[in-house]
């Protein structure tokens, strides 16, 4: 390496609203009006049915657990995560939607617990509960401190990367830009305007737009700093990467972004090293409510992976990536058994060989990502799984 390295904290995504609010000391309205689920305390129940008894309430660091232990233990210089769902007492559903996420802003401590750096708004739960559930959520969290990416009162706002600085890094910062795509659900008019509120639309399909994007940091970008894309694009499940996503991340690298964090799909999707970058095609939940629901036993949902990544500020390259995995048990991460993360490094090493990247334990209990050596490294054309 030359320069300074940093070390990065990224999750995927934080889903505190429906049944985790619920739990908190603080909360909100219960009541939902998907096809078949009409009081947020099923989730509950689920849960509980599944695993046993949940508090209630429960602290604000409960649903945490202890991958908070794992983030202070590690003490990285910052922490990005993706917060998927509305910090709002709203009660004006998106009529688009079947689904809708809300958190009481009374409990908006359950993720200022965690200390984010950045939050990432652009995903597609964020308008849930329209323009002034966006409003309220933005307020809220600006209150509590929270810098936030992706979602604004315009257009300007909502494409402006949050900027970080970063300690012990020779005077370099962390720029993370928040974008969304209508793969991942997000609806074309939610895209902010120069009058409108909204989020960070781009289309996956479109190099213009990647290339956009790039040009953007690459204004606010000085030597010493790192540059994120954070990307929620594509499906719920499976282990697909359609050739857009991976043209349309190339080209960030390309452009000069250091890391692509992607997020959408409720478990990890895989990992490729690109010209010594890391890009993440999907880091799966982190906190949810989904605990008990069946349907997708296949993708082991109930695991969860923290992301560390060491940066060369010098070089832009990455030195490092280290893979922590938890399990969700009556709605807190848990450190996952030596069995299921196992599973993980087979299952991750398996999808993400075409992309050029080796999934290892090193040291137990914890998955490293390496560059592939034998026939399928880096360059090769990845291929659906």
């Amino acid at each position: 390496m030359s320069g300074n390295a940093v070390t990065l904290a990224l999750t995927g995504d934080v889903m505190l609203g429906r049944g985790v609010d619920q739990i908190l000391p603080h909360p909100g309205d219960p009541v939902l009006r998907e096809p078949c689920v009409r009081d947020a305390g099923s989730y509950v129940e689920l849960a509980e049915a599944a695993n046993g008894p949940v508090p209630c309430p429960a602290e604000f660091a409960w649903p945490w657990g202890e991958a908070l232990r794992t983030l202070d233990g590690l003490a990285p210089a910052a922490r990005v995560c993706n917060l998927e769902t509305s910090v709002t007492r709203s009660g004006d559903f998106a009529p688009c939607k079947d689904v809708h996420y809300r958190m009481n802003p009374a409990n908006v401590s359950a993720l200022g617990v965690a200390r984010p750096d950045v939050t990432v708004l652009a995903n597609n739960h964020v308008l849930d509960f329209g323009v002034r559930g966006l409003l309220e959520t933005l307020d809220t969290l600006a209150a509590a401190g929270l810098r936030t990416a992706g979602a604004g009162r315009n257009a300007t706002e909502a494409r402006a990367p949050a900027i970080v600085p970063l300690d012990g890094s020779a005077g370099g910062r962390l720029l993370v830009v928040s974008m969304g795509s209508p793969s991942s659900g997000i609806p074309r008019h939610w895209a902010a305007t120069g009058k409108r509120p909204g989020v960070h639309v781009v289309r996956e399909s479109s190099l213009a737009d990647a290339e956009e994007v790039a040009r953007r940091v690459g204004e606010l970008k000085r030597p010493g700093d790192v540059a994120i894309a954070s990307v929620h694009w594509g499906s719920n499940w499976g282990y697909d990467v359609p050739p857009e996503q991976v043209r349309s991340a190339h080209a960030l690298i390309d452009g000069g972004l250091n890391l692509v964090h992607g997020h959408s799909s409720h478990h990890p999707r895989p990992v490729e090293l690109y010209r010594d970058r890391l890009v993440l095609y999907g880091c799966g939940d982190f906190i949810d409510d989904y605990e008990g629901i069946g349907g997708y036993g296949a993708y082991r949902d109930d695991l969860r992976l923290l992301y560390m990544v060491t940066l060369d500020t010098g070089t832009g390259l990455t030195a490092e990536v280290r893979l922590f995995p938890f399990q969700a048990r009556r709605v807190r991460l848990l450190p996952a058994s030596p069995a299921d993360t196992e599973w993980l490094r087979v299952t991750l090493d398996r999808v993400s060989a075409p992309f050029g990247a080796r999934v290892e334990t090193d040291p137990p209990g914890v998955l490293t990502v390496r560059a592939r050596t034998d026939s399928r490294r880096n360059g090769a054309q990845p291929r659906c799984m």
